[in-house]
C-alpha cells in the first residue's frame, strides 16, 4: 500500500484549501496515479504559529508504477503547479503532499521512508487510521491508533 498525506492552509486559484486538495487528487489521477481511497478532510490548527490559518488535511491510498523517488518528484511537481513555494519550515502553504509509506519499504537514500515525522503528527495519523485501518508502521510495527495514544491532544484534527 502506498500512502500520501495532503494538506493546505492557504487558498489558491483552485479555491479554498479543501478545494485545492480535491483538485490536487484529480491532478494526480490525470498524471497516472490511481486514487484508491481518500480519508475524510480534517481541520487542524497551524503549528507552530496558531495565528496562521488552520490546515485542511487528508490521507490517500494510491496505486502507481512509479518508484518512490519518481513518485516524490511527481508529488513535488503537483505542489509547485498549485503554487507551493518552499520557504521557511512550517510556513503557510497552498499545497503540501508527503509520501508517507510505499509498500512498507524502509529507505534512506533519495527519499526517506517511512516519512520520518509521520508518527508524531496526529493530523497524519487520524486520517491514516481512517483510510488504512490495518496499516502498521514499517519500523515499529505499531498501528496508527497505537501511535496516536502517545500524542498530545493540542493539535487534534476535527473532521469536516
Amino acid at each position: 500500500m502506498i500512502l500520501i498525506a495532503l494538506g493546505a492552509n492557504l487558498p489558491f486559484q483552485a479555491g479554498s484549501p479543501a478545494g485545492t486538495l480535491q483538485r490536487a487528487l484529480g491532478e494526480l489521477e490525470r498524471q497516472g496515479v490511481k486514487i484508491a481511497r481518500v480519508s475524510s478532510f480534517y481541520e487542524t490548527p497551524a503549528w507552530p504559529d496558531p495565528g496562521q490559518p488552520a490546515f485542511i488535511n487528508a490521507v490517500a491510498a494510491i496505486e502507481t508504477a512509479l518508484q518512490p523517488v519518481e513518485l516524490l518528484a511527481l508529488l513535488h511537481g503537483v505542489e509547485t503547479s498549485f503554487g507551493r513555494m518552499r520557504s521557511a519550515p512550517n510556513a503557510a502553504r497552498t499545497l503540501d503532499i508527503d509520501l508517507l509509506d510505499y509498500d512498507g519499504r524502509v529507505i534512506t537514500e533519495g527519499v526517506t521512508l517511512p516519512h520520518p515525522r509521520m508518527a508524531m503528527r496526529s493530523f497524519v495519523l487520524v486520517p491514516l487510521a481512517e483510510v488504512a485501518p490495518d496499516w502498521r508502521h514499517p519500523v515499529t510495527g505499531q498501528a496508527a491508533g497505537e501511535l496516536l495514544t502517545g500524542l498530545a491532544d493540542r493539535d487534534a484534527p476535527k473532521r469536516l
